[in-house]
């Protein structure tokens, strides 16, 4: 029977907090260590062969050396025989990963620190932690915290993250399909938003959920709502567009290069003649300079140059483009960039309700990616992450912004030759510039594998849910720091709500579960359920579905006219689409493909009149 005693140099007993205290406290003995890890020697059973429920993978025990705790994780059971006796008491092996030391300080009481100094001795005495060295252990040290949680180990003891750590370092969180990553970042967008009023956020959501997660504090923006002018796209994000993610032409590509300038010129001094300069003529303006010009200026100028005589071998090239610009001008879809009103000056108008500026008591943009054209999704973030490390950068610290990348390894692709190399460029400088300026950076992935791991690796606070893959697995492996590695061998094997943090934004790495959120607030909580029986009769209506599909007709807008925004403010968002009657073919408006034919007739009339 082991009896605890008490150590030489212990002035009084550390581990026993009342009279009321069983005896049996200690657990096992020291009978290996190195500087790393340690094995203690102990019994599975009690003398009546009755099991104890003290041994637990993943538990914290506690090794007493007199004036300080040595602090071990327990990783690994195993009986030395390889046996099970009965009616015996079954001695058996505990390995435990050495993670820091607790020791009592005069009026503070224990206080925990990473770290070994002294090495527990063979003998020493082991056993549970108490509650008071648990909390020691994940105490922030005076950072302001907030509690996202509990810990697995303990319930009654809270998961707490410093929340400014966490965000100005920036975060990621990561975990297979299903295990609750929407949630535990919808929980920690709330939290950091109630602890930092100054905050604001924008979310990258390509699923339309987190809309429904933040509904009184939250803007949704898609195709209807957006306003992103093409004017502030850089060449690159503009061909990207135009090309709809092909292969770009170089020769086209640097006509555009050569002629937006002469627009942008031409918008500021209307007068006709700056369309006859030259680039080196238009005072510093480039192609990539975020000033408004108009398309049609564009196409004026490629006709001008068409009909010279000079440019006859080159004719192909300019029609090429000109047939290019207006498909992407007469598409439905892209409203939100070439819509006629978005030709002004009306930069503050976007910024203002992108990155909420006054916030009105909705700090949270989700901008709908699901909507979007998937040829312009890479654009549009490329955009907006360049303008939220541009509008910090400017603000000189009064503007604090998180943006955060669901899905971020499509837009930040380990390997370099995918993905879009604008929106890695722009997400990567908010990485690494960003917390100097109040830009933060937040991560969202399933597979961090296929991560880019500069991003990740600047990440400092890592929750790590349930991970199948072995890759992911080992890229999370890679990213710990301290000493308590053997925790994330759990990562396969975790519950739902469950996730292992580490990083600048915990005291130590932890086994957390996040809290439970009312159903109302989960991300995609509108979405009808798929067991749920469609409204109506059952009926599809092929012309409705059509309609919006060639985007003659979007849900919740009336039949749209020219290249001006649909608006129905009678709709909100997450309502379900209202029923679109059949439009007669007579009043159907042109579709795209007969502006085409009109545009190839036109060009054959041409190019017979310049031969």
């Amino acid at each position: 029977m082991f009896v605890e005693r008490a150590e030489p140099g212990e002035t009084t007993s550390q581990e026993r907090r009342d009279a009321a205290q069983p005896d049996l406290r200690v657990l096992g003995h020291v009978i290996h260590c190195d500087g790393a890890r340690a094995t203690l020697a102990a019994y599975a059973c009690d003398e009546q062969a009755q099991v104890l429920a003290q041994w637990n993978v993943g538990r914290m025990v506690s090794i007493n050396l007199g004036a300080i705790r040595t602090v071990g994780l327990v990783y690994r059971i195993e009986t030395p025989v390889q046996a099970w006796d009965e009616n015996g008491r079954n001695p058996i092996n505990v390995h435990i990963e050495l993670v820091g030391e607790v020791r009592d300080v005069e009026g503070r009481g224990p206080v925990f620190d990473r770290g070994i100094t002294t090495y527990p001795h063979i003998g020493a005495i082991a056993h549970r932690i108490r509650a008071r060295d648990l909390e020691a252990v994940y105490d922030l040290a005076g950072r302001r915290g907030l509690t996202l949680g509990q810990l697995a180990q303990d319930e009654a003891v809270e998961a707490r993250i410093a929340i400014d750590d966490t965000l100005n370092r920036h975060f990621a969180v990561v975990g297979t399909t299903g295990v609750g990553k929407s949630t535990a970042v919808s929980l920690l967008v709330r939290k950091a938003i109630g602890a930092r009023p100054d905050l604001r956020v924008l979310i990258l959501d390509p699923h339309n959920e987190f809309s429904a997660a933040f509904p009184d504090q939250s803007v949704r923006i898609n195709t209807r709502t957006l306003e992103l002018p093409f004017w502030l796209f850089r060449l690159e994000e503009l061909v990207e567009v135009l090309y709809r993610g092909r292969e770009p032409i170089p020769e086209e590509v640097d006509l555009l290069r050569d002629l937006i300038p002469l627009a942008k010129q031409s918008y500021r001094a209307p007068s006709g003649a700056a369309l006859m300069r030259r680039p080196a003529d238009t005072s510093g303006i480039t192609a990539d300079t975020p000033v408004p010009y108009r398309i049609a200026d564009v196409l004026r100028l490629i006709d001008d140059r068409m009909g010279m005589l000079e440019a006859k071998s080159e004719r192909p090239i300019y029609r090429a483009l000109r047939i290019r610009i207006d498909a992407a001008m007469n598409d439905p879809s892209y409203r939100f960039m070439f819509a006629s009103r978005l030709i002004d000056d009306n930069i503050h108008e976007t910024v203002g309700r992108i990155f909420r500026v006054p916030h009105e008591g909705k700090p949270i943009t989700c901008l709908d990616l699901s909507v979007l054209p998937s040829e312009v999704v890479n654009s549009v973030c490329s955009v907006l992450a360049r303008m939220a490390f541009d509008l910090t950068v400017n603000s000189q610290g009064r503007l604090k912004l998180l943006v955060l990348c669901e899905e971020a390894h499509r837009y930040m692709p380990a390997d370099p030759r995918l993905g879009f190399a604008p929106t890695r460029h722009a997400l990567s400088r908010i990485a690494k510039e960003g917390r100097k300026y109040g830009c933060y950076l937040g991560v969202v992935t399933q597979r961090p594998g296929e991560l880019d791991p500069t991003v990740l690796s600047q990440c400092s606070t890592i929750f790590a849910m349930r991970l199948a893959n072995e890759v992911d697995q080992d890229i999370i492996r890679s990213a710990i720091a301290d000493s308590s590695a053997s925790t994330l061998s759990f990562l396969s094997s975790m519950g739902q709500r469950e996730a292992i943090a580490f990083g600048e934004g915990v005291a130590t790495t932890m086994r957390m579960k996040f809290e439970y959120l009312a159903p109302s607030l989960l991300p995609g909580a509108r979405r009808r359920p798929e067991s749920e029986p469609a409204a109506g009769d059952g009926e599809i209506d092929i012309q409705t579905l059509v309609a919006n599909l060639r985007g003659a007709a979007t849900p919740g807008s009336a039949q749209p006219s020219g290249l001006g925004l649909p608006v129905d403010p009678l709709f909100q968002a997450g309502d379900p689409p209202p029923s679109l009657p059949p439009v007669p073919p007579e009043k159907r408006a042109p579709q795209p493909e007969d502006r085409f034919r009109r545009r190839f007739r036109d060009d054959d009339g041409l190019r017979r009149l310049y031969e």
